[in-house]
């Protein structure tokens, strides 16, 4: 039977996910930060080889499991509290057909985390108009590009039941495609998330 012995190189990568793992769990940092951090802290001012960078989908296992070992007891409560609050806020939104994404949506939200969801309109000023009407103060910030050559995303953040939220404004053209292929879920979706974990 051959036994896999773990090579310097894999050992290196999962320390680095676990080290960007707590981060994330522990202050709510997020994935990028959380793996610059953690390279600084393990490997000083060397520049890392690209194979010793863990990725998302490592760093989010590592999350996972640092929840379940540290925050068994308090994080399901903790992330049902925020889907349902994602779920209000679709409600609420929902002319600007809403989709949840990030910690909220795959499970490893904790007590630091906010509240990220995905909007479509004809114009952000449509979302901020909707927002000024309601009586929300909201922050406006630049985001990555939705594509290469297209505009920056306008992100909308707010405080809104003591949680932080920010809204990605996206053209109604994105809604029909799903650039980068990110994890996303409409309001149904998040409703039967919820009924099929907590019925």
């Amino acid at each position: 039977m051959d036994i896999h012995t773990p090579s310097e190189t894999e050992l290196l990568r999962a320390e680095i996910a676990a080290a960007a793992a707590r981060m994330i769990a522990e202050d709510g940092a997020d994935f990028g930060t959380a793996k610059r951090k953690a390279v600084k802290q393990l490997l000083g001012n060397s520049k890392p080889r690209g194979d010793v960078l863990p990725d998302n989908t490592e760093i989010e296992a590592e999350v996972r499991l640092y929840n379940e070992l540290f925050f068994g007891d308090t994080q399901p409560a903790r992330l049902q509290q925020l889907r349902e609050l994602a779920i209000e806020l679709m409600t609420e939104l929902t002319q600007f057909s809403p989709y949840l994404v990030g910690a909220v949506l795959n499970g490893t939200a904790g007590n630091h985390s906010d509240i990220h969801l995905h909007l479509f309109a004809e114009s952000p000023k449509d979302v901020e108009i909707y927002l000024l009407n309601k009586d929300v103060q909201f922050d406006v910030s630049e985001g990555a590009r939705q594509r290469p050559g297209g505009d920056p995303l306008e992100i909308v953040s707010f405080m809104w039941h003591n949680e932080g939220v920010h809204l990605s404004l996206h053209a109604i053209d994105d809604l029909r495609g799903n650039h980068g292929k990110i994890e996303r879920a409409d309001l149904a979706a998040v409703r039967q998330l919820i009924k099929s974990e907590y019925p």
